[in-house]
């Protein structure tokens, strides 16, 4: 079968053959539809983060936002012909309390593998295998767009940690900030426009008009906030304080200004993760103490767990398909893949497509 291997040495991102796998008891064998790449993938490509090979290979198959069918269940309680979407994350110890629990999501440095990121295969091949436990179902006339859970899960998980950490009194957000109009950023806004949780969704972006970003913004119904004409600080002002921050820049500092942009009792979770180190002055006593007497909270979240995949499918299959559409910028086979990796401006999601027919 055919991959997409890196090769760190270089760093090297090529086109492989190599032998189809076969599925252990216990497994089932998943022949790959479209896998979706973000932000990270390409820093993997870049030899920027991740990238660590399995034991005894040379090479990384890359990929962790999957859609695939099952082509042979292999005795599992999975369905030949069902569509699914894997789970990145796989234990280095099954027996540990985070493999045992279902809560890789929460499981510390060191003790995990991702698939396709760092230690483990991918899915950016012709096929792949796994265990039913760490795939979940995508409706049918959702399959060409079933990539799009996994990076959805995340914003599950964010509003997970958010509300669990509101549940102790009558907390009553309104409204939703998303820092970034990536898309990460914009499939956030989607789905928190679309869902019940606020009233009024912000986005922030850096673009000018006229602007493909900015145009799904006011779409979906939110509202576009240019941070150099509107700064994070001066967001209150111009607004209103945001109950709940989903940030998406990697950008250090927005991790302090997602605060100052809180409500009292607001939430913020950072999901970026920074290129590199950065310095700035900030006010560390005002920070302190706006976090103590406001009781705002800010959380770091990363990954996610079979059930927030579960939410993200079942938000997949009630979102309008135009949606989802307008967020894919190019469906590229295996012969496209230096223009399927390449970013600009205009780059939202790009897909490697297995099966056209679906694409």
């Amino acid at each position: 079968m055919e991959a997409v291997a890196l090769f760190p040495d270089g760093p090297e991102l090529r086109v492989i053959e190599t032998d189809t796998p076969s599925p252990d008891d216990g497994e089932a064998l998943i022949r790959t539809l479209a896998v979706g790449i973000d932000g990270s993938d390409r820093r993997i490509a870049a030899g920027e983060i991740g990238g660590d090979v399995p034991e005894g290979d040379d090479h990384l198959i890359i990929g962790h936002e999957a859609v695939g069918v099952v082509e042979d269940a292999n005795g599992t309680e999975l369905t030949d012909g069902e569509i699914v979407t894997p789970l990145v994350r796989r234990p280095v110890d099954e027996g540990s309390r985070f493999a045992r629990n279902g809560e890789l999501d929460m499981a510390p440095p060191g003790t995990f593998h991702e698939r396709g990121i760092m230690g483990m295969h991918g899915y950016m091949a012709e096929y792949f295998t796994s265990e039913p436990e760490y795939l979940v179902s995508v409706p049918e006339s959702r399959a060409a767009y079933g990539f799009f859970v996994e990076p959805t899960s995340i914003l599950e998980k964010s509003l997970d940690q958010t509300f669990t950490a509101r549940s102790a009194f009558d907390w009553r957000p309104e409204s939703a900030f998303v820092f970034g109009n990536g898309n990460l950023g914009l499939l956030a806004l989607a789905r928190l426009e679309t869902g019940e949780e606020f009233a009024r969704t912000y986005c922030l972006g850096r673009r000018d008009r006229p602007d493909r970003t900015i145009d799904f913004i006011e779409t979906v119904g939110g509202t576009y906030v240019d941070s150099r004409e509107v700064s994070v600080a001066d967001f209150t002002a111009e607004h209103a304080p945001a109950d709940y921050v989903f940030e998406t820049t990697g950008y250090p500092k927005h991790a302090v200004d997602a605060v100052h942009a809180l409500a009292p009792n607001g939430v913020a979770t950072v999901q970026g993760i920074p290129g590199g180190s950065a310095s700035f002055d900030i006010d560390c006593g005002e920070l302190h103490s706006e976090l103590v007497v406001s009781n705002k909270a800010l959380l770091g979240v990363v990954n996610s767990r079979k059930p927030h995949f579960e939410a993200a499918a079942e938000w997949l299959a009630e979102v309008p398909e135009s949606v989802l559409d307008s967020l894919v910028t190019g469906r590229y086979g295996l012969d496209g893949l230096e223009e399927a990796f390449a970013d600009s401006p205009e780059t939202l999601k790009s897909v490697v497509a297995f099966d056209r027919e679906v694409n």
